[in-house]
């Protein structure tokens, strides 16, 4: 085949370039009698024709125009200014790189093109094997297919083991923002997609370190009881590796996501938000659930933003917080492609949306008042000192202990309703047992016990009792606590073998003739979750018992307090919440603490609460907003590719 060569920009003279033999290893023999027209130029005169030919008012680095004939095949035109800073950026030669663009060239002469992804494969595998021939190296074996080095993996493990630092008690948002976009920078940046199992491996130690920086404190339960100690304590490292395994299979999926779909950088954001999104719907069931620090939670410092949950929960969130990090990270790597910032104005829009429904969550939650005067009783007392060593123990340090609940609760002559924390009753009970306490302070107690029903279960519950003793009803816990509470696994020794609850569900307690108050339980870590405490039944508040005691001053402990801040305003309900050593506290709907009593403190905290309301949230539920939000992510998705693909 004869190869023309035009030299219209003079520098190209010298490159020792073989264009002829380039243009020729793509062709072979069928075409020996077929001619073909190279033309060298700048950047100026490849913009005008770019400009003029395809309506692109921007240089390129080739264009071909195909004849249509077999003998004269068409016309190659190559930009200098553009191969050579493309050269630079991708750290190989020029003449490779011109290697390339003949190659290419060629190949859509001949008839070839790239306009869908199926087609792009073709094309490309024809030009790696073609190149291969010439001793060229894959142009399309990028940054992100080449060998990850060392240093990117040691980063990705910083960046995973600060990015908890911006939830309770640290609130340094700004470092999980920050750690999150470094290893969206480092993992997902490239354009091109890679296997599902490089891209696992890559994003490993930011899912791992992750995973362990954000609940390493769940082993500190084993440390609290010496007796619990000595059996579990061999369990410390496997826990500890068994956590970083949870991050290795869930928190790395938005990176793996991201790396493995071939798609253009404005769409990145929207595959890396909902594969958060998704990850955080998935926790919501997986075992029992485990939907523990959602990204949304480091926002609860600022209350218009945090309180956009009641409109799309913390699901709507996060995907918005991750979306416009993931977009950001793509305008700062490509500030002149115009799609990544309509990206970023996509997921702003979001916000701006949700911020204005926020606004409005926090003047509805600070309407009306409601007259039941609650009072929390916060205990404080060790683990340790509720083991007895013989049954006689047991019952004398069990008796001790209701009197000392009744003397905690002291003067309740403008008390309503007094509440005891998870696990304050010393007794196990049964449906239709009397409360000693109730009965002694005249006034309903709701108070966290062990009951056991007449089918010998037993279940980790709240009771409520009247002011003579009677008790009403139970509430029994229903998202038990894996390996603490139940044993998914069962060579895995667990404390406790306890049945589920019956679900969400709202109870009302008639105090006197004139008051009734009504809320919906949940028991420790059930207020975590966006669909357990209440669905659309009205109600004055939830009532949230728990014992912390396993956990201390662990972050834990400030990161419990704040996913019922969460709960708050997802459900667009005050709550009140009762913690065995801290933290106890009232809870407004828009998750602001109107009062508390710090960890480690005995005491009692008096208050009442208003507010209470529907939220858009609540009314959809979580499923329904997950499917809208993944709606989303198509549609804006779908109008990035687009308008890219017009580019």
């Amino acid at each position: 085949m004869k190869v023309f060569v035009n030299y219209n920009d003079k520098r190209w003279k010298k490159y020792n370039i073989n264009f002829e033999k380039i243009a020729n290893a793509v062709v072979g023999i069928k075409y020996k009698k077929s001619e073909v027209s190279i033309t060298l130029v700048d950047d100026d005169e490849i913009h005008a024709l770019n400009k003029m030919y395809r309506d692109m008012d921007k240089p390129t680095n080739v264009l071909s125009f195909e004849l249509g004939d077999d003998i004269l095949l068409g016309d190659i035109y190559i930009s200098l200014d553009t191969v050579v800073h493309e050269a630079k950026d991708a750290k190989i030669s020029v003449e490779d790189h011109v290697a390339h663009m003949v190659v290419h060239g060629m190949f859509h002469l001949l008839g070839y093109d790239h306009l869908t992804d199926a087609q792009a494969k073709v094309m490309e595998s024809k030009e790696i094997a073609v190149l291969k021939k010439l001793r060229i190296k894959n142009p399309y074996m990028d940054e992100n297919t080449k060998k990850f080095a060392w240093w990117k993996y040691l980063l990705c493990a910083l960046f995973g083991g600060v990015a908890s630092l911006g939830f309770a008690p640290f609130n340094m948002w700004w470092v999980t923002v920050l750690a999150i976009a470094g290893a969206y920078w480092l993992l997902c940046l490239d354009n091109e997609k890679i296997g599902f199992w490089r891209a696992w491996l890559r994003a490993m130690p930011f899912g791992a370190m992750y995973s362990i920086s954000m609940f390493w404190w769940t082993v500190h339960s084993i440390y609290v009881v010496p007796e619990i100690t000595k059996q579990f304590a061999v369990w410390t490292v496997p826990a500890l590796i068994g956590i970083g395994i949870f991050g290795i299979i869930f928190f790395v999926i938005p990176y793996v996501f991201t790396q493995c779909i071939y798609t253009k950088s404005g769409v990145k954001p929207f595959v890396f938000a909902f594969g958060c999104t998704f990850v955080l719907w998935l926790r919501e069931w997986f075992l029992t659930g485990f939907p523990w620090n959602p990204i949304s939670n480091i926002t609860l410092s600022s209350g218009v933003i945090s309180n956009s949950m009641s409109l799309f929960g913390a699901l709507g969130l996060t995907f918005v917080i991750m979306g416009m990090i993931a977009s950001v990270v793509q305008i700062l790597h490509n500030r002149a492609n115009k799609v990544n910032w309509v990206s970023f104005g996509f997921f702003f829009i979001l916000l701006c949306v949700g911020m204005g429904y926020g606004y409005n969550n926090i003047s509805v939650s600070n309407l009306g008042e409601n007259s039941i005067v609650v009072r929390i009783v916060q205990p404080v007392t060790t683990q340790e000192s509720k083991i007895a060593l013989s049954r006689a123990d047991a019952l004398n340090r069990a008796e001790a202990r209701v009197e000392e609940l009744v003397k905690m609760a002291g003067d309740v002559s403008n008390v309503d309703v007094a509440l005891y924390p998870e696990t304050s009753y010393p007794f196990a009970l049964m449906p239709d047992d009397y409360m000693p306490i109730a009965k002694q302070l005249k006034i309903p107690v709701l108070i966290g016990a062990n009951v056991v029903d007449y089918d010998r279960k037993v279940y980790n519950a709240l009771a409520i009792s009247d002011s003579s003793g009677k008790m009403i009803e139970f509430y029994g816990k229903s998202h038990l606590v894996p390996f603490g509470e139940y044993g998914p696994i069962k060579f895995v020794p667990t404390p406790a073998n306890l049945t589920s609850g019956g679900g969400a569900r709202t109870i009302a307690l008639q105090i006197n003739k004139d008051k009734k108050f009504v809320f919906a339980p949940a028991v420790c870590y059930e207020i975590i979750f966006s669909d357990a405490v209440i669905k659309d039944e009205v109600a004055d508040a939830i009532i949230n018992v728990s014992n912390d005691t396993w956990f201390g001053a662990t972050p834990g402990t400030y990161q419990h307090m704040d996913m019922a801040r969460r709960g708050a305003i997802e459900y667009g309900m005050p709550v009140i919440r009762a913690n065995y050593s801290g933290i106890s506290a009232f809870i407004g709907a828009d998750g602001k603490i109107i009062s508390s009593l710090p960890i480690g403190q005995s005491g009692i905290l008096d208050g009442t609460v208003r507010g209470s309301h529907m939220t858009l949230y609540r009314l959809l539920g979580r499923d329904a907003w997950f499917l809208i939000i993944l709606m989303i992510s198509v549609i804006g998705g779908f109008i990035a590719y687009r308008i890219e693909k017009k580019k």
